[in-house]
């Protein structure tokens, strides 16, 4: 079924048994959050929470915790759904098989945004304060709205054909921010909603802005969608949800019909205040930085509306189905967008972000003896200049040369790059340049490295599935050595003290091991503070290794040495220790999760989960 509103979809997962009802009390202040992240880890279902501490409304979560789920909830509309990205992408489709693509067109007629006049009857006016005031983690700067669907109209271009409807989160307390008053948005510079208050700046005006929370899921997902070029966000959400967008202008603000919250307000220019800490998806804290705030006009709410919830923290979280249903909805777009890319992957534990792998082709020199990267150099450079894949820090690419090659066999594909790569040649670093916001591995906001590490070609050497004897008895504190794949040995150092000091400590030990001999079949070496966290999981080995490093400052080399500009090395030591400047990694209050055992014990409304934690 298509769902009009949060209920009738609540209704129709709990019917379905992909649902519990919650009926204890739940205190938003940290007890729901850790519910929340039980019952996900435990493969559980979706949660209503009926009885919310502080507010009237009832709060939902989980909603996307599988995919399965999530897929469940847009079985009418997926199909067609996909049909309409994948003519944008290719129009031609429609052309040459007009009957079998006859129906899309209607799908996509019927998507359309509708106008309606005045407020919804079934509105009413609320204040912030009035809202599930959740909080995640220990540390959060104040209550946050998780699931937000923040619009924006471009000042020069008005109307909501050209709007921008996007997840940026929203701090409701805390902070020097005034109670019912203000509310923090945070967002990047570059996202829409930062281009449309450059030009509202521009003007001298302020940014009319409305933040939807709630309504169909499908308005949920398209918060988050990149979407082909012409293809608003409004208009994607009525095709999935199979039901036009409908909204209405109030006081000069839009509102969504379909929404259970709607919070309208003003961005004035250069008026910011402090926001966060916040508990993000790397699995660590965004710091307190100054972000925009929004003077707030009017609050509304359905009268039988449900707050959705998520949380974020390290991978895998609810927001990892996002990631693979946005996927499964454009996988064909990058390759339209940049060509000759076969695939590209963010890998999800590693913080999607920090670290990319990528399938390209190589045709550049077919002639010669010895392949060399030339094509997907080409390519590896479109890739860190496209949207949320410029966030990158690391990118792994290859070709396929004497068989396929699987970006989502991450271990598969680190093997197929580390048997063929010339780490005097193939590594390619961009220093001085953006990283994204909330990674705190670089040396200022926004402000970090990347590096490319490409190869193609026939395999040189074989990687070795051992600890080899050259990373025995080590100077400077380094040992306990042991592998998290073949060919890349982990070493447990001494706690960072500066970036001065790791260079000597790490020329010292580089020189220790080349006086053992070479190390062909183990070319990358990542420094940690524990090998046994390290080593539990290779989960754990793309979560640390490359959430805690900045490539430009972080990774040296055996052997190292420059010729023309270009820095080369027999092997790769990647600094992956913490640094006094990163954020504090996530961790739950113990006290918080005693409270909640409550919930799952034996005729709690959980109880049925007990078994599963």
């Amino acid at each position: 079924m298509t769902y009009r509103s949060m209920k009738e979809c609540i209704a129709d997962l709990e019917n379905a048994g992909h649902l519990i009802r919650i009926t204890e009390e739940v205190d938003p202040d940290l007890e729901m959050a850790a519910v929340h992240l039980r019952t996900f880890r435990a493969g559980g279902p979706a949660l209503y929470f009926e009885k919310v501490k502080g507010s009237k409304y009832g709060a939902v979560s989980n909603l996307f915790g599988t995919i399965e789920r999530s897929k469940y909830m847009f079985r009418e509309t997926w199909e067609s759904t996909q049909e309409v990205i994948g003519l944008r992408n290719e129009p031609m489709k429609a052309l040459k098989q007009p009957l079998r693509y006859a129906g899309t067109g209607l799908s996509a007629r019927k998507a359309l945004p509708i106008k309606k006049k005045g407020l919804p009857a079934d509105f009413e006016e609320i204040r912030i304060s009035d809202l599930p005031m959740i909080k995640s983690w220990p540390d959060d700067g104040g209550a946050f709205v998780t699931l937000p669907q923040v619009y924006s109209e471009d000042p020069d271009k008005p109307g909501i054909m050209n709007a921008n409807l996007g997840m940026y989160r929203i701090q409701l307390s805390g902070n020097e921010y005034e109670k019912d008053r203000e509310i923090g948005v945070h967002y990047q510079i570059h996202r829409g909603i930062g281009v449309h208050q450059a030009k509202a700046a521009k003007r001298g005006q302020p940014l009319k802005v409305s933040c939807f929370i709630g309504g169909p899921p499908a308005h949920t997902l398209s918060a988050v969608m990149p979407l082909p070029e012409g293809l608003s966000e409004l208009t994607f959400a009525g095709l999935l949800s199979g039901r036009h967008f409908r909204y209405s202008y109030v006081d000069g603000f839009c509102v969504s019909h379909d929404a259970d919250f709607v919070i309208t307000g003003e961005i004035y220019p250069e008026e910011t205040k402090p926001e966060g800490p916040f508990g993000d998806h790397l699995g660590y804290y965004s710091l307190v930085h100054e972000f925009p705030v929004m003077r707030v006009h009017k609050v509304y709410a359905k009268k039988d509306a449900v707050f959705p919830f998520t949380v974020v923290g390290r991978p895998p979280q609810e927001d990892t189905a996002f990631g693979a249903l946005i996927h499964e909805l454009t996988g064909g777009a990058v390759k339209q967008e940049i060509p000759g890319v076969k695939e590209v992957h963010a890998v999800d534990a590693a913080g999607v972000h920090p670290l990319l792998l990528a399938v390209g082709s190589e045709r550049y020199t077919p002639y010669q003896a010895v392949k060399r990267p030339a094509e997907i150099l080409t390519i590896a450079n479109r890739i860190l200049g496209t949207g949320q894949l410029s966030l990158a820090k690391y990118l792994f690419i290859t070709a396929e040369d004497d068989g396929p090659v699987d970006a989502h066999d991450i271990q598969g594909l680190f093997a197929h790059i580390l048997e063929r790569i010339d780490l005097r040649r193939d590594l390619h670093f961009q220093t001085n340049t953006t990283i994204d916001t909330l990674d705190y591995s670089g040396t200022g906001l926004n402000s970090g490295s990347k590096v490319i590490f490409a190869a193609v070609g026939k395999a040189v050497r074989k990687l070795s599935p051992g600890v080899p004897t050259a990373l025995s008895e080590l100077p400077g504190g380094f040992g306990r050595a042991a592998m998290s794949m073949p060919g890349v040995a982990l070493l447990q150092g001494p706690a960072f003290r500066g970036y001065e000091s790791a260079e000597a400590e790490i020329r010292r030990l580089a020189e220790s091991i080349a006086a053992r001999g070479p190390l062909e079949d183990c070319p990358v070496i990542v420094l940690c503070d524990d090998t046994d966290f390290m080593g539990a999981s290779f989960d754990n080995f793309l979560w640390a290794a490359f959430t805690r490093s900045n490539p430009s400052h972080d990774i040296h080399g055996i052997n190292a040495s420059y010729e023309h500009k270009h820095w080369g090395c027999d092997n790769v030591i990647i600094d992956a220790r913490v640094k006094p400047h990163q954020a504090p990694p996530l961790v739950q209050d113990p006290d918080v999760t005693k409270r909640i055992e409550r919930l799952f014990a034996p005729g709690g409304s959980l109880g049925i989960l007990r078994a599963k934690r």
